[in-house]
């Protein structure tokens, strides 16, 4: 089942947090907004390796920028959803 991460309907999709608390409009709009920029940004390296638009990056070192932009919205989305 896919859910939309801004959707109320997020806390009846996890298996491993028992209780989620609804969030707010402005919580929502940042959680969409720091996943957008972490998006614009893994596409920004794949335009740096010459791969846009393509999932793999050009290299092993886009790969792990790509990896470290992906936790660091991991976590700054956890921030605004604990």
């Amino acid at each position: 089942m896919n859910v939309d991460s801004s959707s109320d309907d997020r806390t009846a999709n996890n298996a491993v947090r028992h209780q989620y608390r609804v969030l707010s409009d402005q919580e929502k709009a940042m959680m969409v907004a720091l996943k957008d920029k972490g998006a614009e940004f893994i596409e920004l390296l794949h335009i740096a390796g010459g791969n846009p638009g393509v999932d793999k990056q050009a290299s092993r070192e886009l790969s792990i920028a790509q990896t470290k932009i992906e936790e660091t919205v991991m976590w700054a989305v956890k921030h605004v959803t604990a």
